[in-house]
């Protein structure tokens, strides 16, 4: 179940189309190693997310009044989160814009680039590192949250780069974007409440 758990958080937290998932769909659309991508963005993943439980677990152990705080700021987070998602589904029309005319870039520079689009994001840290090792540190196996949370970047990952093309297609429909949107914040928002009365 704690597994369970860790891979539905990491998902729903992973899977919000920002910068990100953007640059990595136009990259695999030019023609970019599919490998070096997702290797690049599943392990930053995993180390952030680690990160995040031992950091959390830190604070816990030299400041106890913290925990609280941090715990109802991850819930507020998640509420914005599901309520800007559910805006998007009521507002409808979105579709997905991907830049494809660009140029594939050598895996060393696709490599670094990941990187930068990756660990220059506060979005990653607010997510895998503040709300992935909060939540993680509150059930009865962190490390087996952990290793939820990682799978669910690894399926992630691997479809989003194995299946970009496919993907763009079926995102540039308004009503499946809203589908999207909806289960999304659907997640968020039973996270929400989990962390608050869990």
């Amino acid at each position: 179940m704690t597994f369970l758990l860790g891979f539905g958080v990491g998902l729903s937290l992973i899977v919000a189309i920002g910068a990100q998932n953007i640059w990595v769909l136009s990259q695999c659309m030019a023609g970019a190693n599919r490998i070096v991508i997702a290797l690049v963005c599943v392990l930053c993943d995993c180390l952030l997310i680690t990160m995040g439980v031992f950091a959390v677990s830190y604070v816990q152990i030299l400041l106890p009044p913290l925990v609280p705080i941090l715990t109802w700021l991850g819930v507020l987070l998640l509420l914005w989160l599901s309520w800007q998602a559910m805006m998007r589904v009521r507002a409808g029309g979105n579709v997905l814009i991907v830049n494809t005319n660009i140029k594939a870039q050598s895996n060393s520079k696709t490599a670094l680039t990941a990187l930068a689009i990756t660990l220059l994001n506060p979005h990653v840290y607010l997510d895998t590192v503040f709300l992935i090792g909060g939540v993680a540190n509150q059930q009865p196996s962190p490390m087996l949250f952990v290793a939820g949370a990682c799978t669910a970047s690894l399926c992630w990952f691997s479809t989003l780069t194995s299946l970009a093309p496919k993907l763009k297609t079926w995102l540039n429909s308004p009503r499946r974007w809203q589908i999207f949107d909806c289960s999304i914040s659907i997640i968020l928002g039973g996270m929400a409440i989990n962390l608050a009365f869990g």
